[in-house]
């Protein structure tokens, strides 16, 4: 991926956000809340479970149906950072040779079980953490921190840490753009090269996030981002987020793939 479409991406995820759908209209707090107890719900699960962690998959495709998001984009983003989870377990097939039983008659290793609950979670908790910022827009859900009583100088820090990826993505643009105008064939591609691009780009985002910091404090920024929207907690709000915690207390405490499985054989027998 180049680094144009890798801008293109991210501002993509940007102006979702923008949308005005059902789910955009929640509270970033509601929104908030939800996504965090869904983390911790899904975090929460030995390592050898994995059919169980199977029904929340119906928290993210509802919030993106309602919210308008296409199911696809949010899958490739996040099969393109699927390695580092891959890097996680993938060691876990020959550090835990166990066996567990699967079903009746068909057993595997323990590891192979512990990694593919590793990819599960990571998958559930990857996708939520994209829809909930494609639902609310990062300086929204800043927002909402804040007022959950975050510390000021924590929420600051995520704020400019997601605006300063872009200034580091658009300096990085120019840099190499310019160098693949003033290179033929693969003059210019060298480690020396390299070194001296890095370190160009360094010294020009530095350069221009203190430019931009300064034009923030001359408009009067404070700490924290204006809202365009109204945001207050509204019954709608409330609902959202005791059906979610409902609906996550159940898939923790209550094995549901295994209970729809003795209600089909009930029905059918």
């Amino acid at each position: 991926m180049t680094l144009e479409a890798a801008y293109s991406d991210i501002g993509r995820l940007d102006r979702l956000s923008y949308l005005d759908t059902a789910v955009h209209r929640l509270d970033p707090r509601a929104k908030v809340i939800a996504t965090m107890l869904f983390v911790v719900a899904v975090v929460s699960f030995p390592r050898y479970e994995v059919l169980s962690l199977l029904p929340f998959f119906l928290f993210p495709l509802l919030v993106g149906a309602f919210g308008d998001i296409p199911a696809g984009f949010i899958a490739r983003k996040v099969a393109a950072v699927s390695p580092f989870a891959v890097f996680v377990g993938m060691f876990n097939p020959l550090l835990d040779p166990g066996i567990v039983a699967v079903s009746p008659g068909f057993s595997v290793s323990a590891g192979w079980v512990s990694f593919a609950s590793i990819l599960v979670k990571f998958a559930l908790t990857v996708s939520a953490a994209l829809l909930l910022i494609a639902t609310t827009s990062f300086p929204g859900i800043c927002r909402g921190l804040r007022r959950l009583g975050f510390p000021a100088l924590f929420v600051s820090q995520l704020l400019f840490l997601y605006r300063y990826l872009f200034v580091l993505v658009e300096e990085a643009i120019r840099v190499v753009r310019a160098r693949d105008m003033r290179s033929f064939g693969r003059r210019g591609t060298g480690a020396r090269v390299f070194v001296r691009i890095v370190g160009t780009l360094f010294l020009r985002t530095v350069e221009r996030a203190e430019r931009i910091y300064g034009a923030m404090l001359a408009r009067g920024f404070r700490g924290e981002g204006p809202s365009m929207r109204p945001e207050t907690l509204r019954p709608a709000d409330a609902v959202f987020v005791l059906s979610s915690a409902a609906w996550f207390a159940l898939c923790r405490f209550v094995p549901v793939p295994q209970a729809i499985g003795r209600l089909v054989r009930g029905l059918a027998g």
